[in-house]
């Protein structure tokens, strides 16, 4: 088993490229959530919004990517968000991990974590708890 990490230790970060409108377009059909809002501005600000915003589950799946990237392809067992702030064409997102629990069980450990993406600005746009477990 590869070493394992500590409570307090913050897993290798995953930087995102600025958020296109084709990203949007492409997510929108893959997802199926397709609100006007997260494409077309007219729309966007029709609904009061600033512009176009990107779908709050874009985000989580970035966070699901860091998770993956780290532990590896189904190592992930849970993971829950709050969407705090809107994600706006252009803005590029860095996602984090903290480990706040590692709990060794049979046959690997569970890890515990933080989670959240930020915006250049460093504001969190989306943050919640996950769960890998690290296979012996």
């Amino acid at each position: 088993m590869r070493s394992l990490p500590q409570a307090g230790e913050e897993i290798p970060r995953l930087e995102k490229e600025p958020i296109g409108k084709l990203q949007l377009l492409h997510y929108a059909g893959a997802s199926g959530d397709d609100n006007l809002i997260h494409v077309d501005v007219e729309t966007a600000r029709a609904a009061a919004l600033p512009g176009v915003i990107a779908h709050g589950m874009l985000s989580m799946g970035f966070l699901g990517q860091l998770l993956t990237d780290w532990a590896g392809a189904g190592a992930v067992r849970s993971i829950a968000v709050r969407f705090s702030r809107m994600v706006r064409l252009g803005d590029r997102l860095g996602c984090r991990g903290v480990v706040r629990e590692v709990r060794e069980e049979a046959g690997g450990a569970l890890i515990r974590l933080l989670v959240y993406a930020e915006n250049q600005e460093g504001q969190r746009v989306t943050e919640g708890d996950a769960e890998v477990f690290l296979r012996d």
